[in-house]
């Protein structure tokens, strides 16, 4: 998990930071902090914010995995119910008439209990959602406060943020690796459906059935996977997800050796803080460029639909 993010360099001028609901910071001027601050301090505040993740994270964890059962209860109580309602209909209108009536009655009141059993977990693990979720915001209150103590214009406090970006390098190649993939997938249906529908369209001279809906069904598919390939541009998303993350690493890599624009002028090179600084602009900027072409490629995608329309 990201432990430290900012907005745009400047914001390491600003020490103080409140940390928001759903990813990012903002800042509060309180003077300099970091500066009031030894050593010794500072790693004890920040092992206090690891903490603090630590617990948000695993009480999130918790609060999805109630979440997830919440549904799955729900899927089997509406699945009982239905089969509950079709079963009390055979009874009824006597379906089952030539049959016991231990064996008529049995798989009614076997599912009538599936009911019951499901609206009993839905009450009780409604319970702890509502109680994890109480957990879930203070927690985040928790975290929120310790994030708020963490010295920004610290080297320590940089180089936090330095190393973060190794999780959105990492984040970025995993989401082009499955761009990649799904566009992939989508081209062998493409590829492999097309040879097999002319290849069972040339066969079908005597006007097979079977043949001539096997053909319709695979031509549906490639059309299907042609128009979702274009309207999500998979291949673009991921192109541009690896393009960001090999600039990312490449000011990385720059930044801890003194390459290129980190290496400073003549003999004085720039000091560890001015390059962790201007590593931080240039992630930003980066990061701020990623978010600009995913939203062209959206607009890109409603235009050919409205053009289409």
């Amino acid at each position: 998990m990201v432990a430290l993010a900012c907005e745009a360099p400047e914001l390491f001028n600003s020490p103080t930071l409140i940390e928001r609901e759903g990813g990012g910071f903002v800042t509060a001027g309180f003077g300099d902090v970091g500066a009031s601050l030894s050593e010794s301090e500072e790693r004890r505040l920040q092992e206090e914010y690891r903490n603090r993740v630590r617990e948000f994270d695993q009480i999130e964890s918790d609060l999805r995995a109630s979440r997830a059962f919440q549904r799955v209860y729900w899927l089997c109580l509406f699945g009982s119910f239905v089969l509950s309602v079709l079963l009390g209909y055979t009874v009824v209108v006597g379906l089952w008439q030539t049959k016991p009536i231990f064996a008529r009655y049995i798989g009614l009141l076997a599912v009538a209990g599936l009911v019951v059993a499901m609206s009993w977990l839905l009450l009780k693990n409604g319970k702890v959602v509502v109680g994890r979720a109480g957990d879930l915001r203070n927690a985040l209150q928790d975290r929120q406060t310790a994030a708020a103590g963490l010295p920004l214009d610290s080297p320590s406090g940089l180089r936090i943020y330095r190393e973060a970006s190794l999780d959105i390098i990492a984040q970025y190649r995993k989401s082009a690796n499955n761009n990649r993939r799904i566009h992939n997938t989508f081209q062998l249906i493409i590829i492999t459906g097309s040879i097999a529908t002319s290849t069972l369209t040339a066969m079908n001279e005597g006007g097979s059935l079977a043949l001539r809906i096997t053909t319709s069904a695979l031509s549906a598919l490639v059309g299907i996977s042609a128009g979702v390939t274009g309207y999500f541009k998979f291949r673009e998303r991921g192109y541009n997800l690896q393009s960001t993350a090999d600039e990312i690493e490449k000011h990385y890599n720059a930044s801890q050796f003194m390459l290129d624009e980190y290496a400073g002028v003549g003999d004085s090179g720039l000091t560890e803080g001015d390059r962790l600084r201007k590593y931080a602009g240039f992630v930003e900027h980066l990061k701020e460029e990623q978010r600009k072409r995913e939203l062209q490629l959206e607009q890109s995608s409603s235009s050919g639909e409205e053009r289409t329309g």
